[in-house]
């Protein structure tokens, strides 16, 4: 090595050995990390929600099982045609008496006019038939009256030809006597006999008068009979009336009926048939149900039906309208459990057994004025918990 690197390399060790060591103490940092400050409000907001979720279990019943119910009214034929007409729209609001399906009239309006036709002329035989008897009857009447004139008349002049024949007779008797004694003349014997024949000859025929106007009186009450078969002929023949009047009412009642109406104000929900189909009486034709008539069945534990009074005031949250919130009332509490009612009984032959908390249907009352809730939409029930 040359001494000129020896120098250079003894002036640098000089200068190092000359400079003090300095020590330098790091600065602590206190400032507090965006992920401590997230899971600290995180964390709040928890328990924040969790107190909500547990005061909600403590004072309120809170239950998802429940729908809306309506009563569903099916409509359908009492007769059999076919199908001409549905102005039903499903859907559509509707009233009471409204049309909903038109079955074919034509062959019973044929009925019912001819019908009509036959209880005319069965009025006209009626009319005619009293008419008849009216007369019958005035004519009996004035015969008896005419023929009882005549008895009371025949009956006077019987009455005074009778003494006047006894006393013809007598006076025969007498001529013939004298004649047979010669006292009085054959002519005066001629002319007893020739008045005694007068007499009685008018007397026989007074009678005769007598029993002739008696016959025509008998004859006269016989004809009464006559009024009495008119009278039964009428009896029949009101009758046959009376049916055709009733044939005719339910022949009429016929064509109403194939005008399918609505019994109730609602709402058309389903059509199960189409123009030109058979329908038979009974067949479902539609569905219809009334909107203000809704009410919500939601199946609670059967642990907090103690907790429950008809009249409680029920918090209703529709799925189909998320944003609101509709009230609605208790209104039964049902009495046996939704298990008592499944079509497949549940039986325990071999004897293990798990106990399920049972569910119990309770009814809840809901408006509806603008018809937005409708059958079969799922809700969520809140009830607030008695004291």
């Amino acid at each position: 090595m040359s001494d000129e690197a020896k120098t250079s390399g003894s002036a640098q060790n000089d200068k190092l050995g000359n400079e003090a060591p300095t020590l330098h103490t790091p600065k602590r940092s206190y400032r507090i990390r965006p992920a401590f400050i997230i899971a600290i409000i995180f964390s709040v907001v928890s328990v924040y929600f969790l107190s909500i979720e547990v005061h909600n279990r403590i004072a309120f019943i809170n239950e998802e099982d429940a729908r809306i119910h309506a009563d569903l009214t099916t409509i359908s034929s009492r007769v059999a045609g076919w199908i001409t007409k549905i102005p039903a729209v499903e859907g559509e609001k509707i009233i009471a008496g409204t049309v909903l399906i038109q079955v074919d009239n034509r062959e019973s309006r044929i009925l019912v006019s001819e019908l009509e036709a036959q209880a005319a002329g069965l009025n006209a035989e009626r009319s005619r038939l009293a008419a008849e008897r009216i007369l019958v009857a005035s004519q009996i009447a004035s015969r008896l009256v005419s023929e009882q004139s005549r008895v009371s008349a025949a009956k006077v002049v019987v009455s005074s030809l009778r003494p006047q024949r006894g006393l013809a007779e007598r006076e025969l008797n007498r001529a013939k006597n004298l004649y047979a004694n010669k006292v009085t003349s054959r002519r005066q014997l001629d002319q007893a006999e020739t008045k005694y024949q007068q007499t009685d000859r008018e007397y026989r025929i007074s009678l005769a008068d007598l029993q002739a106007a008696k016959s025509r009186i008998k004859e006269a009450e016989a004809d009464r009979a006559r009024l009495g078969v008119l009278a039964a002929d009428a009896i029949v023949l009101e009758q046959r009336v009376s049916e055709t009047r009733a044939r005719i009412e339910r022949q009429r009642l016929d064509v109403t009926d194939r005008a399918v109406k609505s019994p109730i104000n609602g709402v058309i929900d389903k059509t199960f048939v189409n123009v030109g189909e058979y329908v038979t009486p009974g067949q479902r034709l539609l569905l219809v149900h009334n909107p203000a008539g809704i009410w919500v069945e939601a199946n609670v534990k059967e642990t907090v039906v103690s907790k429950l009074s008809v009249g409680q005031s029920v918090n209703i949250h529709v799925d189909a309208y998320p944003d609101e919130a509709f009230i609605g009332t208790v209104a039964n509490i049902g009495s046996a459990a939704t298990s008592q009612f499944a079509l497949l009984p549940t039986p325990n032959p071999s004897g293990n057994f798990t106990k399920i908390t049972q569910r119990m249907p309770i009814r809840i009352t809901i408006e509806n004025p603008d018809a937005r809730l409708r059958p079969g939409m799922m809700v969520e029930v809140k009830i607030a918990i008695e004291e």
